[in-house]
């Protein structure tokens, strides 16, 4: 049986149209991968200037997002580097006055079949929505990003770098003390580390 390259299933992938009738606006999977990638970012779903852009994390998320990671924009958007695969890939519409939740469909679907085939050194969890699909078992996002980030696993787990998250910030400096340094030296490794040739 013939192996489907990777470009394909991307093209699958971004055809998707599985929760056409549950969407505000016509599907538009956004979303970037290649099998060269060394790091892998699980966020929401793509707000809508990532939806009218076509371009993952284009906004003050994503500026964020960059800033704590340490990776400069042209680094984030290099897709031979970085794969940026949220768990829902488009845009769910607005839910009581902010963006509803992703839809739960698109994981099961695409995510094994796309992160499996890149095998990333470091796998970055931003949200609760890719912390709960990833690893479950913590009780709370603020227990997996407290406990799980200060183990050897190859995944770390951030809180969503929204604005609507400065509270948990502002109420959890550990965070910024402890964890993003570690986030940080991760990153960096991970970038340093060149996967062997095939």
């Amino acid at each position: 049986m013939k192996i489907e390259s990777f470009d394909k299933l991307v093209e699958r992938a971004k055809r998707c149209t599985v929760c056409e009738a549950q969407l505000p606006q016509p599907p538009r999977p956004v979303f970037t991968a290649s099998e060269t990638a060394k790091i892998v970012i699980i966020g929401q779903a793509p707000g809508i200037k990532a939806h009218d852009s076509a371009t993952p994390w284009n906004d003050a998320s994503g500026d964020r997002l960059r800033a704590w990671t340490g990776i400069p924009r042209e680094v984030f958007y290099s897709v031979d580097t970085i794969a940026l695969i949220p768990m829902g890939f488009c845009f769910p519409g607005y839910k009581n006055g902010a963006d509803a939740p992703p839809r739960k469909e698109c994981a099961p679907i695409w995510h094994k079949q796309l992160i499996s085939r890149i095998a990333p050194e470091l796998i970055i969890l931003a949200g609760r929505y890719a912390q709960q699909y990833y690893l479950p078992h913590y009780k709370t996002l603020t227990e997996a990003v407290a406990e799980h980030n200060l183990s050897q696993s190859n995944i770390m787990v951030l809180p969503h770098p929204s604005g609507r998250n400065n509270r948990w910030l502002t109420k959890n400096p550990w965070f910024t003390e402890t964890i993003l340094p570690r986030l940080k030296m991760k990153v960096d490794e991970a970038l340093e580390t060149k996967k062997p040739s095939d």
